[in-house]
């Protein structure tokens, strides 16, 4: 890992008193979750990283506290860094602060997790779905939501499902 990218793990965790975690070789910074909008700032301000490469969310369930993490990826295009960064938020009401005010293209990538894990996004300017239909019920990236799928057909098994599946009505 650079030492640049190492100094700037460092004044996060100073300045927002976050962890560190590290698996295979990637270092992630911890930040506490009412602290993302200002870590965002620095990160973007002082920093220099000037593109959100992505926000995504990991479900720990039956884990409660903390449920989730919301992981986002800043990217740093004049100095080729990489900086991964997770806010862990508990299981019941899981909301966060929106860090769309610091950078904009955060505005989709929040509505997809809100729409995949259901976790709020306080102060986002239009949180609703963006992948599923809008009367959806649940939220299909938690790992309690429910499975209810049918077996793919193939050549070698298209009798035993044809036997099994319903005929249509006619």
């Amino acid at each position: 890992m650079s030492e640049v990218l190492q100094g700037y793990q460092q004044k996060l965790v100073k300045a927002f008193k976050a962890e560190t975690s590290e698996f295979a070789g990637e270092v992630t910074v911890l930040v506490p979750a009412e602290k993302i909008i200002e870590a965002a700032r620095m990160i973007r301000d002082e920093f220099g990283f000037d593109f959100l490469v992505c926000i995504t969310a990991v479900d720990y369930w039956p884990e409660e506290k903390p449920r989730f993490h919301v992981a986002y990826v800043f990217r740093s295009l004049s100095q080729g860094l990489t900086l991964q960064v997770r806010a862990p938020i508990p299981g019941i009401n899981p909301s966060l602060a929106s860090i769309e005010s610091v950078y904009q293209n955060a505005n989709w990538q929040e509505r997809e997790v809100y729409d995949m894990f259901g976790i709020q996004f306080e102060g986002h300017s239009d949180l609703r779905r963006i992948l599923m239909p809008a009367d959806w019920q649940g939220h299909p990236q938690r790992k309690d939501y429910p499975l209810g799928y049918e077996e793919p057909q193939y050549t070698f098994n298209f009798d035993d499902i044809a036997a099994r599946k319903p005929a249509p009505k006619e």
